[in-house]
């Protein structure tokens, strides 16, 4: 997806559990809900 929106050089890292401890902790276990950092950049302008 970020490739689609014009991203390059994009490097996605680990999951993070980003619900631990927090409330409703179990129902995002249910779905396996995780976060991902990540970092992309967008390619130098083209200038005409």
């Amino acid at each position: 997806m970020l490739e689609e929106a014009g991203f390059i050089d994009v490097t996605i890292g680990p999951p993070a559990d980003t619900f631990g401890g927090a409330t409703g902790e179990e129902k995002a276990r249910a779905y396996d809900v995780f976060g991902y950092a990540f970092l992309a950049r967008r390619p130098p302008a083209v200038s005409s």
